[in-house]
C-alpha cells in the first residue's frame, strides 16, 4: 500500500486575519502571566508591590492637598532630597539578606564624609582622592565589623551597636568636637547640586532604555537555548515600553526651568546625583541577580546551615556584605558632604540610619533575611522621602514626620511577616 501523503499547511498570507490571531496570542501571554502573578502574590510573594501602590497613594494624596507638590521644583528635591539615605539602604540590603542588621551605617557615613572633608580642606588632596579614600575608610569598617560577626562570633546587632556609639566619637575627634569643616571642591558640590544639560539627560535616558531592552532580550534567548519558556514579547513590550515612557516624563519634567529667578541662575536638567543612584542600581542588581555571589548571599540568607553544607563560605558571604554596606554608607556620605556643601557632627547622625533601614524595609527587604533586592532600597527611599517631603509642605513638624515614618515602617515590617506566614503555610 502506499503510504498517504498529507500536504503541508500553506502558509497563510498577510491580511486581516494574521493579526487577529497574533492579537489573540498576545493578549493570552499576558493574562497568563498577570494570573502567574496574581498567584503569587496571594501566596505571600508581595516583592515591591506595597511599596509601589503606597507611593502611589501618597503622591495623590499629597499632590490633592498641595499642588506644589508636582511641580518640577519640588520633582528634583524630592530625588536630591532622599539620594543620601537611598545610597545607604542599597548597602543595607545586602546585610539584610543575611538576617543581619548593621546599625553604624549612618554614623560610618558621618566618619568617611569628615575623611572627604578633612582631606580636601585641611590637606589640599584633589576630590577623586579625597573620595577614594573616604570609600576605602567604609571598606575597612565593613572588613573589621564582618571579621566581628563572622569569625569572631558576636551577634550583629550587638557589633554594630557599639559601632553606632563608637563612631559618633570618632566624628567628633576628627571634627575637633564640634568644628563644621566647608566644602568648596567644585566637583564635590556638583554631585547633589548640579545638573545635567538637558540634552544630556535624553542621551542617558535611551542609553539606559537601550541597555534594558538588550538585556530583557538577552535573558530571553538564553532561556530560549536552554529549553526553558522564556517571557513573552508582550510582556517585554510592556516592561521595556513603560520604562522609556515613566522616564521620557520625568526627564522631560526636569528639563523644564525651574529657578525662579532665571537672570541670577538656571536651573533645569538633570539633577547629577540621579545617574549616580542610577549606576549604584545596576551595579548592585547585577552583582545579586547575574552572579554565583549574589546566589550564596540568598542562599546564606535563607538558611546558612543548608548553604554551608553546599560548600558556600559563610563566613567570606557575610564578611562581604558589611564590607559593600559600609561601602555604600561612604557614598551616602559623600552625596550628604555634597547636599550639605560641608562636614558637621551631625552628618550621618539624627535619622540618617533609620531612614535608610526604613527605606530597606519599605521597599520589600525582608527582616528575615532572603528576600529583597537592590530596587527596594530605591522604591522605599522615595517613599520615605515623599512622606517627610509632603508634610513638609503642609506644615507638620519634625515629631509627626517621624511618627507618621515610623508607622509606614511598622505597618511594612508586618506586612512582610505575614507575607512569609503565608508563603510558609502554602
Amino acid at each position: 500500500m502506499t503510504a498517504a501523503v498529507v500536504p503541508e499547511k500553506p502558509e497563510l498570507p498577510h491580511g486581516p486575519g494574521t493579526p487577529k490571531k497574533n492579537g489573540a496570542a498576545t493578549a493570552a501571554s499576558l493574562r497568563s502571566v498577570a494570573r502567574n502573578y496574581v498567584d503569587r502574590v496571594r501566596g505571600g510573594e508581595l516583592g515591591a508591590l506595597p511599596a509601589v501602590l503606597g507611593l502611589i497613594v501618597l503622591c495623590v494624596f499629597f499632590a490633592s492637598l498641595r499642588p506644589v507638590f508636582l511641580s518640577e521644583l519640588n520633582f528634583a528635591n524630592l530625588l536630591t532630597q532622599g539620594a543620601g539615605s537611598i545610597a545607604i539602604a542599597m548597602g543595607l540590603v545586602f546585610v539584610l539578606l543575611l538576617g543581619e542588621i548593621d546599625l553604624s551605617a549612618g554614623y560610618a557615613s558621618g566618619v568617611c564624609a569628615a575623611v572627604l572633608a578633612i582631606l580636601l580642606t585641611d590637606h589640599g588632596w584633589p576630590w577623586y582622592g579625597a573620595a577614594g579614600a573616604a570609600i576605602l575608610t567604609g571598606t575597612v569598617i565593613g572588613l573589621l565589623l564582618g571579621l566581628l560577626v563572622a569569625k569572631v562570633g558576636i551577634p550583629s546587632f550587638v557589633v554594630t551597636l557599639a559601632a553606632f556609639l563608637g563612631f559618633q566619637g570618632i566624628v567628633l575627634m576628627l571634627l575637633k568636637e564640634g568644628t563644621n569643616i566647608s566644602i568648596r571642591d567644585d566637583t564635590i558640590l556638583a554631585v547633589a547640586n548640579n545638573n545635567l544639560s538637558p540634552a544630556l539627560g535624553w542621551v542617558l535616558l535611551a542609553v539606559g532604555v537601550g541597555g534594558y531592552a538588550a538585556i530583557q532580550f538577552r535573558q530571553s534567548r538564553n532561556r530560549r537555548r536552554r529549553g526553558l519558556a522564556p517571557a513573552p514579547l508582550a510582556l517585554l513590550a510592556v516592561r521595556i515600553g513603560g520604562l522609556a515612557v515613566l522616564g521620557a516624563i520625568a526627564v522631560h519634567l526636569l528639563n523644564q526651568e525651574r529657578s525662579r529667578n532665571v537672570i541670577v541662575d538656571s536651573l533645569k536638567g538633570v539633577p547629577i546625583v540621579v545617574p549616580v543612584i542610577a549606576v549604584l542600581l545596576v551595579a548592585g542588581t547585577f552583582l545579586l541577580q547575574r552572579t554565583s555571589f549574589g546566589l550564596h548571599i540568598y542562599a546564606v540568607g535563607g538558611n546558612a546551615e543548608a548553604a554551608r553544607r553546599a560548600g558556600i563560605n559563610v563566613a567570606a558571604i557575610r564578611i562581604s556584605a558589611f564590607v559593600i554596606c559600609s561601602s555604600l554608607a561612604a557614598v551616602g556620605g559623600i552625596i550628604a558632604a555634597s547636599r550639605g556643601n560641608s562636614v558637621d557632627p551631625n552628618t550621618g547622625g539624627s535619622n540618617v540610619l533609620l531612614l535608610a533601614v526604613g527605606a530597606a524595609v519599605i521597599g520589600g527587604t525582608s527582616l528575615f533575611g532572603g528576600r529583597g533586592r537592590v530596587l527596594d532600597a530605591v522604591l522605599g527611599g522615595m517613599v520615605v522621602a515623599v512622606i517627610q517631603n509632603g508634610m513638609g509642605l503642609m506644615g507638620y513638624s519634625s515629631g509627626v514626620k517621624y511618627a507618621v515614618t515610623g508607622s509606614v515602617l511598622l505597618v511594612a515590617a508586618g506586612v512582610d511577616a505575614l507575607s512569609r506566614r503565608r508563603a510558609v503555610r502554602r
